[in-house]
């Protein structure tokens, strides 16, 4: 395979598991394509053309040195480490699960998935919307300063491939979740951190003292209606969206991380907060991509955090 053609897998099965539907990515990119189409010649100079195709602004190539690719290294957090580990192990390849380059100084674009997601469970897309856009802009002024090209030159002078694929594993753990939480259908909160410990990445990080916990709420409590909001959609949202979901009809929301700001706010709003945990659920989203490579011949090896499991 090469870069591109592992780039395309990546933005064809974000989409197939995409929480929005087809219908809504679709929506999402026709929406951009009319944006650009309404550009003064200058400005279009300057737009990054693959957004007309790409839907998730976190997921990019960022150095294609144009080689086949035979063995990948993949991680969760790729630095110039995991780069020179990548070189003495003989990899071609390094594929990061958390952005990098243009993709980290992009990551707010993605999180308005976040206002399309919450409105399929009841709040209204304007209040999402609203709601959502300071936080967005927040974290773009955030990740401004940061060197986001530094891992990028290192790939550039060890002459290794690197991509970096954010969202689209992050959608597949949230559909794979989605669906296996509607299975279960558990009507108290410890029913879900339960049935989450059936499933082998958060096993283990039960063992490396990383497993599901209760942030906001009891084992006892009821659960009602279960928001997958806080899987995908870049980073963490609003704090202020909890009201919202309460007002909604939700009751408890599955999430990967949460600040103690955001866990004030759901405990305000008597929103359960159940949280999966971070390390863990990436590696449920990467696994699933990364058992795709695996079924068309390339070699993979698993460092930074992942819980490898493969699935057949």
């Amino acid at each position: 395979m090469t870069l591109r053609q592992i780039y395309n897998l990546a933005i064809k099965m974000g989409i197939q598991s995409d929480l929005r539907g087809r219908q809504g990515v679709g929506k999402a990119l026709k929406q951009v394509k009319s944006k650009y189409q309404n550009l003064s010649k200058e400005i279009k100079a300057e737009f990054d053309q693959e957004k007309l195709t790409n839907p998730y602004s976190d997921t990019r190539i960022l150095f294609d040195s144009k080689n086949q690719i035979k063995k990948i290294l993949a991680g969760v957090d790729i630095g110039t480490g995991e780069m020179l580990l990548a070189e003495k192990l003989a990899c071609d390849t390094v594929i990061s699960h958390h952005p990098l380059g243009l993709a980290l100084a992009e990551l707010s674009d993605v999180m308005h998935l976040q206002a399309s997601v919450l409105a399929q469970y009841g709040v209204p897309i304007n209040v999402a919307e609203g709601v959502l856009k300071e936080r967005i802009e927040e974290v773009s002024r955030g990740v401004a300063p940061i060197n986001h090209n530094r891992t990028v030159d290192s790939a550039k002078l060890l002459n290794i491939n690197l991509i970096c694929v954010h969202t689209p594993c992050d959608n597949l753990a949230a559909d794979f979740l989605d669906k296996f939480i509607k299975l279960k259908k558990p009507e108290k909160v410890g029913q879900i951190i339960k049935a989450l410990r059936e499933i082998p990445e958060y096993k283990e990080a039960i063992r490396l003292k990383a497993g599901p916990r209760i942030f906001v709420g009891s084992e006892e409590a009821s659960a009602g209606r279960i928001a997958l909001t806080e899987i995908t959609g870049g980073t963490e949202g609003a704090k202020e969206i909890y009201e919202k979901m309460a007002q909604a009809g939700l009751g408890t929301v599955i999430g990967m991380h949460l600040a103690e700001e955001h866990r004030q706010e759901a405990q305000k709003a008597h929103i359960n907060v159940v949280i999966a945990g971070h390390m863990s659920s990436d590696s449920l989203g990467i696994n699933l991509f990364l058992d795709e490579l695996e079924n068309k011949g390339l070699e993979v090896i698993t460092c930074s955090g992942i819980i490898r499991v493969k699935r057949k």
